[in-house]
Protein backbone atom coordinates (compact mmCIF):
# COMPACT_ATOMS: atom_id res chain seq x y z
CA UNK A 1 0.00 0.00 0.00
CA UNK A 2 1.74 3.28 -1.10
CA UNK A 3 1.05 6.24 1.26
CA UNK A 4 1.20 9.43 -0.54
CA UNK A 5 2.30 12.60 1.77
CA UNK A 6 2.09 15.82 1.68
CA UNK A 7 5.68 16.93 0.42
CA UNK A 8 7.64 19.64 1.70
CA UNK A 9 7.91 21.90 -1.06
CA UNK A 10 9.65 24.67 0.53
CA UNK A 11 8.88 28.51 0.78
CA UNK A 12 8.28 28.49 3.98
CA UNK A 13 4.97 26.24 3.40
CA UNK A 14 4.09 24.14 6.12
CA UNK A 15 0.31 23.05 5.56
CA UNK A 16 -2.38 23.72 2.73
CA UNK A 17 -6.00 23.02 2.63
CA UNK A 18 -7.89 20.39 0.62
CA UNK A 19 -9.87 22.37 -2.27
CA UNK A 20 -10.99 19.76 -4.29
CA UNK A 21 -10.68 15.70 -4.83
CA UNK A 22 -10.45 14.99 -8.35
CA UNK A 23 -10.15 11.14 -7.40
CA UNK A 24 -12.45 9.16 -5.25
CA UNK A 25 -11.83 5.40 -3.19
CA UNK A 26 -11.88 2.98 -5.29
CA UNK A 27 -11.16 4.98 -8.57
CA UNK A 28 -8.15 3.72 -10.86
CA UNK A 29 -4.97 6.15 -11.06
CA UNK A 30 -2.08 6.53 -13.42
CA UNK A 31 1.14 7.84 -12.33
CA UNK A 32 1.08 11.35 -13.03
CA UNK A 33 -2.95 12.05 -12.46
CA UNK A 34 -4.18 14.53 -10.89
CA UNK A 35 -5.53 13.31 -7.64
CA UNK A 36 -6.14 16.41 -5.51
CA UNK A 37 -6.32 20.57 -5.20
CA UNK A 38 -4.40 21.72 -2.21
CA UNK A 39 -4.54 25.90 -1.65
CA UNK A 40 -1.49 26.78 -0.18
CA UNK A 41 -0.35 30.10 1.04
CA UNK A 42 1.06 31.06 -2.18
CA UNK A 43 -0.48 29.03 -4.89
CA UNK A 44 -3.42 26.09 -5.41
CA UNK A 45 -1.08 22.97 -6.38
CA UNK A 46 -2.71 20.27 -8.54
CA UNK A 47 -0.76 17.35 -6.86
CA UNK A 48 -0.22 13.84 -9.71
CA UNK A 49 -0.06 10.64 -8.49
CA UNK A 50 3.42 9.24 -7.61
CA UNK A 51 2.24 5.86 -8.74
CA UNK A 52 -0.89 3.66 -10.48
CA UNK A 53 -3.05 1.92 -8.77
CA UNK A 54 -6.54 1.93 -7.05
CA UNK A 55 -7.48 4.66 -4.29
CA UNK A 56 -7.90 2.61 -1.05
CA UNK A 57 -8.31 5.57 1.10
CA UNK A 58 -8.50 9.90 1.51
CA UNK A 59 -6.50 11.09 4.40
CA UNK A 60 -8.96 14.20 4.26
CA UNK A 61 -11.92 15.71 3.50
CA UNK A 62 -12.50 19.04 1.53
CA UNK A 63 -11.80 21.96 3.59
CA UNK A 64 -9.73 20.44 6.17
CA UNK A 65 -5.84 21.58 7.00
CA UNK A 66 -3.16 19.18 5.90
CA UNK A 67 0.47 19.24 7.11
CA UNK A 68 4.07 18.63 5.57
CA UNK A 69 4.22 14.85 6.50
CA UNK A 70 0.48 14.03 6.58
CA UNK A 71 -0.63 11.58 4.42
CA UNK A 72 -2.98 12.20 1.98
CA UNK A 73 -4.06 9.14 0.26
CA UNK A 74 -4.03 5.39 0.37
CA UNK A 75 -3.24 3.65 -2.93
CA UNK A 76 -3.33 0.19 -3.56
CA UNK A 77 -0.40 -0.80 -6.60
CA UNK A 78 -1.58 -4.47 -6.51
CA UNK A 79 -4.93 -2.77 -8.34
CA UNK A 80 -7.16 -4.56 -6.30
CA UNK A 81 -9.94 -2.45 -5.63
CA UNK A 82 -11.58 -1.49 -1.78
CA UNK A 83 -14.80 -4.26 -0.55
CA UNK A 84 -16.15 -1.12 1.07
CA UNK A 85 -16.06 1.87 -1.11
CA UNK A 86 -16.01 4.46 1.75
CA UNK A 87 -15.04 8.03 1.46
CA UNK A 88 -14.98 8.71 5.40
CA UNK A 89 -11.94 9.64 7.06
CA UNK A 90 -9.27 7.18 8.16
CA UNK A 91 -8.63 7.16 11.90
CA UNK A 92 -7.73 10.82 13.23
CA UNK A 93 -4.31 8.93 14.40
CA UNK A 94 -2.49 10.49 11.41
CA UNK A 95 1.35 10.31 11.03
CA UNK A 96 3.38 13.55 12.75
CA UNK A 97 3.98 16.25 10.96
CA UNK A 98 7.20 16.80 9.90
CA UNK A 99 9.82 19.68 9.19
CA UNK A 100 12.44 20.12 7.30
CA UNK A 101 15.87 19.47 9.21
CA UNK A 102 16.58 23.13 9.93
CA UNK A 103 19.90 24.42 8.14
CA UNK A 104 19.36 21.38 5.63
CA UNK A 105 17.37 21.55 2.24
CA UNK A 106 15.40 17.57 2.11
CA UNK A 107 14.28 16.56 -1.48
CA UNK A 108 10.49 16.82 -1.78
CA UNK A 109 8.53 13.12 -1.49
CA UNK A 110 6.05 14.31 -3.63
CA UNK A 111 6.00 15.88 -7.26
CA UNK A 112 4.12 19.32 -7.45
CA UNK A 113 2.05 19.57 -10.90
CA UNK A 114 0.06 22.33 -12.53
CA UNK A 115 -1.64 25.42 -10.42
CA UNK A 116 -5.26 25.82 -10.36
CA UNK A 117 -6.71 29.27 -9.58
CA UNK A 118 -9.16 28.80 -6.32
CA UNK A 119 -12.80 29.74 -7.19
CA UNK A 120 -14.25 27.81 -3.85
CA UNK A 121 -14.83 29.04 -0.73
CA UNK A 122 -12.92 27.35 2.12
CA UNK A 123 -14.29 27.72 5.95
CA UNK A 124 -11.67 30.02 8.24
CA UNK A 125 -9.44 27.99 9.79
CA UNK A 126 -9.46 27.53 13.34
CA UNK A 127 -5.54 27.07 14.06
CA UNK A 128 -5.12 30.73 14.51
CA UNK A 129 -6.07 30.48 18.26
CA UNK A 130 -3.54 30.25 20.94
CA UNK A 131 -3.51 26.62 22.15
CA UNK A 132 -1.21 25.96 25.58
CA UNK A 133 1.13 23.37 23.91
CA UNK A 134 1.56 23.05 20.08
CA UNK A 135 -0.30 19.74 20.52
CA UNK A 136 -4.32 20.67 21.79
CA UNK A 137 -5.98 22.00 18.47
CA UNK A 138 -4.12 20.04 15.96
CA UNK A 139 -3.05 16.63 17.97
CA UNK A 140 0.17 16.81 16.97
CA UNK A 141 3.73 17.84 17.96
CA UNK A 142 5.37 20.05 15.40
CA UNK A 143 8.75 19.89 15.73
CA UNK A 144 11.90 19.94 13.52
CA UNK A 145 13.71 16.21 13.30
CA UNK A 146 16.68 17.22 15.01
CA UNK A 147 14.54 18.67 18.08
CA UNK A 148 12.97 15.35 18.18
CA UNK A 149 16.16 13.45 18.36
CA UNK A 150 17.74 15.49 20.75
CA UNK A 151 14.67 15.03 22.85
CA UNK A 152 14.69 11.48 22.46
CA UNK A 153 18.07 11.52 23.21
CA UNK A 154 17.63 14.04 26.68
CA UNK A 155 14.38 11.71 27.70
CA UNK A 156 12.32 14.72 27.02
CA UNK A 157 8.96 14.73 26.79
CA UNK A 158 8.13 16.55 23.44
CA UNK A 159 4.07 16.72 24.03
CA UNK A 160 4.69 18.98 26.78
CA UNK A 161 7.15 21.65 25.51
CA UNK A 162 5.63 25.10 24.28
CA UNK A 163 7.86 25.31 21.41
CA UNK A 164 8.90 29.02 20.11
CA UNK A 165 9.24 28.48 16.55
CA UNK A 166 6.89 29.63 13.71
CA UNK A 167 3.23 28.66 14.86
CA UNK A 168 4.41 26.61 17.79
CA UNK A 169 6.81 24.84 16.47
CA UNK A 170 9.46 22.95 18.75
CA UNK A 171 13.06 24.17 18.26
CA UNK A 172 16.85 23.00 19.45
CA UNK A 173 17.01 25.45 22.14
CA UNK A 174 13.35 24.69 23.75
CA UNK A 175 14.61 20.60 23.86
CA UNK A 176 17.88 21.77 25.83
CA UNK A 177 15.86 24.33 28.27
CA UNK A 178 13.42 21.73 28.64
CA UNK A 179 16.06 19.53 30.11
CA UNK A 180 17.44 22.15 32.19
CA UNK A 181 13.82 22.03 34.13
CA UNK A 182 13.28 25.64 32.08
CA UNK A 183 10.46 24.65 30.28
CA UNK A 184 10.36 27.98 27.66
CA UNK A 185 6.96 29.79 27.60
CA UNK A 186 6.14 31.58 24.37
CA UNK A 187 5.53 35.36 24.99
CA UNK A 188 3.56 37.25 22.81
CA UNK A 189 4.61 40.63 22.28
CA UNK A 190 2.58 42.74 23.80
CA UNK A 191 0.84 44.85 21.17
CA UNK A 192 -2.45 47.13 22.45
CA UNK A 193 -4.45 47.71 19.60
CA UNK A 194 -6.74 50.94 20.20
CA UNK A 195 -10.59 50.55 20.64
CA UNK A 196 -12.64 51.55 17.66
CA UNK A 197 -16.52 52.22 16.98
CA UNK A 198 -17.60 49.36 14.97
CA UNK A 199 -19.65 51.86 12.90
CA UNK A 200 -16.71 53.54 12.20
CA UNK A 201 -14.04 50.77 10.89
CA UNK A 202 -14.05 48.11 8.92
CA UNK A 203 -12.52 44.67 9.26
CA UNK A 204 -10.67 42.32 6.75
CA UNK A 205 -9.06 39.05 7.17
CA UNK A 206 -5.85 38.94 5.50
CA UNK A 207 -5.41 36.85 2.64
CA UNK A 208 -2.91 33.36 2.77
CA UNK A 209 -0.61 35.17 0.27
CA UNK A 210 -0.57 38.32 2.55
CA UNK A 211 -0.60 36.11 5.85
CA UNK A 212 2.34 34.39 3.98
CA UNK A 213 4.16 38.25 3.26
CA UNK A 214 3.77 38.68 6.80
CA UNK A 215 5.90 35.58 7.68
CA UNK A 216 8.36 36.04 5.55
CA UNK A 217 8.84 39.58 6.59
CA UNK A 218 9.04 38.40 10.06
CA UNK A 219 11.79 36.15 9.66
CA UNK A 220 13.97 38.33 7.51
CA UNK A 221 13.44 40.93 10.17
CA UNK A 222 14.21 39.02 13.31
CA UNK A 223 16.90 36.47 11.56
CA UNK A 224 19.00 39.12 9.15
CA UNK A 225 20.36 42.20 10.53
CA UNK A 226 20.31 44.10 6.77
CA UNK A 227 21.75 46.87 5.39
CA UNK A 228 21.39 49.09 2.22
CA UNK A 229 23.51 51.00 -0.14
CA UNK A 230 22.29 53.28 -2.46
CA UNK A 231 23.58 54.67 -5.62
CA UNK A 232 22.43 56.44 -8.78
CA UNK A 233 24.27 57.04 -12.72
CA UNK A 234 23.98 57.74 -16.21
CA UNK A 235 22.60 55.23 -18.04
CA UNK A 236 21.67 57.93 -21.25
CA UNK A 237 23.33 54.90 -23.56
CA UNK A 238 21.87 52.28 -22.42
CA UNK A 239 18.07 54.00 -23.11
CA UNK A 240 19.96 54.75 -26.38
CA UNK A 241 20.72 51.20 -26.78
CA UNK A 242 17.03 50.17 -25.73
CA UNK A 243 15.38 53.02 -27.93
CA UNK A 244 17.45 51.48 -31.16
CA UNK A 245 16.01 47.46 -30.50
CA UNK A 246 12.91 48.35 -28.74
CA UNK A 247 11.41 47.69 -32.73
CA UNK A 248 13.64 44.56 -33.18
CA UNK A 249 12.49 42.83 -29.86
CA UNK A 250 8.72 43.98 -31.06
CA UNK A 251 8.66 42.04 -34.40
CA UNK A 252 9.34 38.91 -32.18
CA UNK A 253 6.78 39.15 -29.86
CA UNK A 254 8.86 40.32 -27.41
CA UNK A 255 8.75 43.58 -24.95
CA UNK A 256 12.03 44.70 -24.04
CA UNK A 257 12.37 46.72 -21.23
CA UNK A 258 14.72 48.12 -19.08
CA UNK A 259 14.22 44.95 -16.40
CA UNK A 260 15.94 42.64 -18.90
CA UNK A 261 19.38 44.87 -19.29
CA UNK A 262 19.14 45.24 -15.51
CA UNK A 263 18.81 41.68 -14.98
CA UNK A 264 21.28 40.56 -16.90
CA UNK A 265 24.20 43.07 -15.61
CA UNK A 266 23.14 41.41 -12.48
CA UNK A 267 23.74 38.11 -13.43
CA UNK A 268 27.00 39.20 -15.23
CA UNK A 269 28.15 40.61 -11.32
CA UNK A 270 26.88 37.59 -9.17
CA UNK A 271 29.56 35.55 -11.42
CA UNK A 272 31.98 38.08 -10.33
CA UNK A 273 30.59 38.56 -6.73
CA UNK A 274 29.14 34.71 -5.72
CA UNK A 275 29.20 35.79 -2.24
CA UNK A 276 26.30 37.70 -2.93
CA UNK A 277 24.59 34.66 -4.68
CA UNK A 278 25.04 32.52 -1.62
CA UNK A 279 22.79 31.79 1.63
CA UNK A 280 24.32 31.64 5.31
CA UNK A 281 23.60 28.42 7.09
CA UNK A 282 23.35 29.75 11.07
CA UNK A 283 22.60 26.62 12.36
CA UNK A 284 26.09 25.11 10.92
CA UNK A 285 27.87 28.21 10.49
CA UNK A 286 28.61 27.88 6.90
CA UNK A 287 28.16 30.26 4.20
CA UNK A 288 26.19 27.75 1.02
CA UNK A 289 28.09 28.99 -2.15
CA UNK A 290 25.25 27.59 -4.99
CA UNK A 291 26.54 27.14 -8.32
CA UNK A 292 23.61 28.31 -10.33
CA UNK A 293 21.76 31.89 -10.78
CA UNK A 294 18.21 31.75 -10.06
CA UNK A 295 17.06 35.59 -10.57
CA UNK A 296 14.25 35.99 -8.22
CA UNK A 297 11.86 38.71 -9.72
CA UNK A 298 9.78 40.51 -7.30
CA UNK A 299 5.91 40.65 -8.79
CA UNK A 300 3.07 42.75 -7.61
CA UNK A 301 -0.36 40.91 -7.81
CA UNK A 302 -3.55 42.59 -6.14
CA UNK A 303 -3.36 39.88 -3.15
CA UNK A 304 0.33 40.80 -2.67
CA UNK A 305 4.17 40.51 -3.65
CA UNK A 306 5.27 36.84 -5.40
CA UNK A 307 8.87 36.09 -6.22
CA UNK A 308 9.09 33.76 -8.47
CA UNK A 309 12.47 33.05 -10.34
CA UNK A 310 14.41 32.31 -13.81
CA UNK A 311 16.04 29.37 -13.94
CA UNK A 312 19.96 29.77 -14.97
CA UNK A 313 19.07 33.36 -15.65
CA UNK A 314 22.88 33.75 -16.03
CA UNK A 315 22.29 31.45 -19.57
CA UNK A 316 19.94 33.98 -20.83
CA UNK A 317 20.18 36.52 -23.89
CA UNK A 318 18.81 40.01 -22.72
CA UNK A 319 15.75 38.94 -25.14
CA UNK A 320 15.48 35.56 -23.50
CA UNK A 321 15.61 37.44 -19.92
CA UNK A 322 13.02 40.09 -21.03
CA UNK A 323 10.72 37.24 -22.42
CA UNK A 324 10.73 35.35 -19.49
CA UNK A 325 10.37 38.37 -17.33
CA UNK A 326 7.11 38.92 -19.12
CA UNK A 327 5.96 35.11 -18.64
CA UNK A 328 6.60 34.61 -14.90
CA UNK A 329 4.68 38.10 -13.89
CA UNK A 330 1.82 37.31 -16.36
CA UNK A 331 2.01 34.21 -14.15
CA UNK A 332 2.22 34.85 -11.06
CA UNK A 333 -0.66 38.00 -11.10
CA UNK A 334 -3.29 34.92 -12.56
CA UNK A 335 -1.63 32.81 -9.46
CA UNK A 336 -1.01 30.18 -12.10
CA UNK A 337 2.52 30.18 -11.42
CA UNK A 338 4.40 26.30 -10.47
CA UNK A 339 5.77 25.87 -7.15
CA UNK A 340 9.06 25.12 -8.50
CA UNK A 341 9.23 28.63 -10.68
CA UNK A 342 8.99 29.88 -6.47
CA UNK A 343 11.62 27.58 -5.03
CA UNK A 344 15.42 27.99 -4.95
CA UNK A 345 15.46 31.70 -5.81
CA UNK A 346 19.32 33.16 -5.45
CA UNK A 347 19.26 36.40 -5.67
CA UNK A 348 15.99 38.91 -6.10
CA UNK A 349 15.20 42.29 -7.59
CA UNK A 350 12.75 44.12 -6.56
CA UNK A 351 10.79 46.99 -9.23
CA UNK A 352 9.72 49.86 -6.72
CA UNK A 353 10.27 52.25 -9.72
CA UNK A 354 7.43 51.24 -12.11
CA UNK A 355 4.94 53.32 -9.76
CA UNK A 356 7.37 56.11 -9.50
CA UNK A 357 9.66 55.59 -6.32
CA UNK A 358 13.08 56.81 -6.78
CA UNK A 359 15.11 54.78 -3.59
CA UNK A 360 13.91 52.36 -0.92
CA UNK A 361 15.40 49.59 1.52
CA UNK A 362 14.17 46.47 0.24
CA UNK A 363 13.93 43.23 2.64
CA UNK A 364 16.19 40.25 2.06
CA UNK A 365 13.97 37.07 0.74
CA UNK A 366 15.67 35.30 3.65
CA UNK A 367 17.88 32.63 3.18
CA UNK A 368 19.10 34.76 0.27
CA UNK A 369 21.56 37.39 1.38
CA UNK A 370 20.99 40.31 -1.01
CA UNK A 371 18.10 42.45 -2.58
CA UNK A 372 18.43 44.79 -5.54
CA UNK A 373 15.85 47.49 -5.69
CA UNK A 374 15.46 49.52 -9.29
CA UNK A 375 14.11 52.99 -8.95
CA UNK A 376 12.17 54.95 -11.56
CA UNK A 377 14.57 56.16 -14.66
CA UNK A 378 14.39 60.12 -13.99
CA UNK A 379 16.24 63.17 -15.89
CA UNK A 380 18.98 65.32 -13.94
CA UNK A 381 22.08 67.84 -14.41
CA UNK A 382 25.20 66.19 -14.38
CA UNK A 383 28.41 66.75 -14.51
CA UNK A 384 30.03 64.67 -17.13
CA UNK A 385 33.47 62.93 -17.55
CA UNK A 386 34.78 66.00 -19.73
CA UNK A 387 33.36 68.72 -16.30
CA UNK A 388 30.69 69.65 -18.56
CA UNK A 389 26.99 70.05 -17.59
CA UNK A 390 24.47 67.66 -19.07
CA UNK A 391 21.29 66.06 -18.50
CA UNK A 392 21.19 62.71 -18.23
CA UNK A 393 19.43 59.47 -17.68
CA UNK A 394 19.37 58.69 -14.19
CA UNK A 395 18.90 55.05 -12.62
CA UNK A 396 18.50 55.11 -8.69
CA UNK A 397 19.51 51.13 -7.28
CA UNK A 398 19.38 50.48 -3.50
CA UNK A 399 21.06 47.31 -2.60
CA UNK A 400 20.16 45.43 0.90
CA UNK A 401 22.40 43.11 2.18
CA UNK A 402 22.83 40.22 5.08
CA UNK A 403 26.03 41.85 7.09
CA UNK A 404 26.48 38.51 9.04
CA UNK A 405 27.98 37.80 5.27
CA UNK A 406 28.59 40.65 2.95
CA UNK A 407 30.63 43.54 4.39
CA UNK A 408 29.63 47.12 3.05
CA UNK A 409 32.80 47.23 0.72
CA UNK A 410 31.29 43.64 -1.11
CA UNK A 411 28.13 45.28 -1.93
CA UNK A 412 29.44 48.62 -2.48
CA UNK A 413 31.66 46.96 -5.31
CA UNK A 414 29.38 44.83 -6.45
CA UNK A 415 27.37 48.43 -7.18
CA UNK A 416 30.14 49.55 -8.89
CA UNK A 417 30.06 46.51 -11.31
CA UNK A 418 26.70 47.41 -12.17
CA UNK A 419 27.49 50.80 -13.15
CA UNK A 420 30.13 49.56 -14.91
CA UNK A 421 27.52 47.07 -17.40
CA UNK A 422 24.76 49.49 -17.32
CA UNK A 423 26.64 52.76 -17.75
CA UNK A 424 27.99 51.51 -20.75
CA UNK A 425 26.04 48.84 -21.81
CA UNK A 426 28.68 47.73 -24.21
CA UNK A 427 30.68 46.54 -21.81
CA UNK A 428 28.69 43.22 -20.99
CA UNK A 429 29.21 42.38 -24.58
CA UNK A 430 32.33 41.48 -23.68
CA UNK A 431 30.76 38.20 -21.49
CA UNK A 432 27.88 37.32 -23.30
CA UNK A 433 27.64 33.93 -24.31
Amino acid sequence: MYEFKFADIGEGIHEGQILKWLAKVGDKVKDGQPLVVVETDKVNADLPSPVTGVINKLGAKVGETVHVGDILVWIDESGMVPIAQETELVSTQKPIAMAVSEGKEDTPAGVVGTIEVSDEVIEASSEMGTPSNNLQQTGKVLATPVARKMAADLGVDISKIQGSGDSGRIMKEDIVKASENKTPVKVSPQVTMPKFSENEVMRVKISKLRKAVVNAMNIANSIVPMTTLMDEFDISKLVSLRESQKEMARQQDIKLTYMAFIAKAVTLALREFPLLNSSFDHENEEIVFKNYINLGIAVDTPDGLIVPNIKDADRKTILEMASEIARIAEEAKTRLVKLETLQNGTFTITNYGAIGTKFGTPVIKHPEVAILGVGSIYKKPIVNEVGQIVVAAVLPLSLTIDHRVVDGADGGRFLLKLKQYLSDPSTMLLWLK
